[in-house]
């Protein structure tokens, strides 16, 4: 490479135009998916006190937010429930209700917008009484017997219409027996958007918050969800879930895992997404409240950051706000 005084960078940032012309990542709304809380309350809306501008919304909330989807451009939206405390057992048998919470938002969103896909969480945490993703028993959370529930709530959700079916449980060989269940169930056109490297994250905290699990919560979820410190397992438990069906791959959190998104791009090429979680956006908003920072330029630069690293599209609780921002 030519060097200075020859080359001097400094010319192509010169100016708004030139700057643009060389820009090697580019955001827009077709990289959104909007990370949305639902609730059977009879209140339209509930702010989350830990995180700023999030509502859980009401079905007919959640309706509404479809629409405004559509009307953005964004082209999915991922559903998280609150569930009512008194549907809550240790089973986490609610997730099974094929008139549940989620099955009922889902068909109301499909009716409000058809065009905008829907993608379902799948993992008990939201209906257990005791806050974890599975089966648990004498203080183990049982990773067979996790997997079949697992099944029976995907078959529910895949019936009520969602598009997508994004399992963030973290139990082994949870995909294969998935996609293999939906097939039988002639939902062969579900897709499945795997959780394939999710960490045992401190960032999840206002999310917990905001489906109300944190105070229900006992223990921790370190055997089942990865090791903070791992790289190269990331990579196994994604080709894992690949080879057994999943169209997509995702890794969560967002920020702090980079490098992670990184290398299951250059590794897979494969559709792959990435969740700036509860965490990251309860920062960025609570930084911009004390006018530490610029919350706007924060934000895009944060979602900039995902892509320019190799994702495909972002789970963020932004969507809406990032693409009202990015249509000027």
């Amino acid at each position: 490479m030519p060097q200075f005084p020859n080359t001097r960078l400094r010319r192509l940032r010169a100016h708004d135009w030139s700057r643009r012309l060389v820009r090697e990542t580019r955001l827009t709304p077709d990289d959104l998916i909007w990370t949305v809380v639902v609730s059977d309350s009879a209140d339209p809306t509930e702010p989350v006190a830990s995180m700023p501008g999030v509502e859980r919304l009401s079905i007919r909330a959640a309706a509404d937010a479809a629409r405004e989807a559509r009307d953005l451009g964004i082209p999915a939206i991922a559903i998280f429930p609150h569930i009512n405390p008194a549907h809550k057992d240790d089973a986490g048998s609610e997730a099974l209700n094929r008139d549940g919470l989620v099955a009922r938002a889902v068909r109301a969103m499909k009716d409000a917008a058809p065009e905008v896909g829907l993608i379902c969480d799948v993992a008990l945490d939201p209906f257990t009484t005791h806050g974890h993703d599975g089966v648990l028993k004498d203080g183990r959370i049982l990773n067979d017997e996790t997997v079949e529930k697992l099944i029976a709530q995907a078959i529910v959700q895949a019936e009520a219409g969602c598009d997508v079916i994004a399992p963030s449980d973290m139990m082994d060989g949870r995909i294969g027996a998935i996609r293999a269940a939906l097939d039988s169930a002639g939902q062969q056109d579900t897709m499945i958007m795997s959780y394939a490297a999710k960490y045992a994250s401190a960032f999840y905290g206002p999310y917990r918050d905001a489906i109300g699990s944190a105070k229900a919560l006992t223990g921790d979820k370190k055997t089942y969800q990865m090791d903070p410190g791992n790289s190269d397992e990331a990579l196994r438990e994604v080709a894992m879930d690949i080879e057994e069906g999943a169209d997509m791959v995702m890794v969560k959190p967002g920020l702090p895992y980079l490098d992670i998104v990184a290398r299951v791009k250059a590794e897979f090429a494969m559709p792959t997404y990435v969740f700036q979680v509860s965490g990251e956006y309860a920062m960025i908003q609570a930084a911009d409240a004390q006018g530490w920072i610029d919350g706007e330029r924060v934000m895009m630069e944060s979602l900039s950051a995902f892509k320019r690293a190799g994702a495909d599209g972002i789970l963020t609780y932004f969507a809406p706000r990032a693409a009202r921002a990015l249509h000027g």
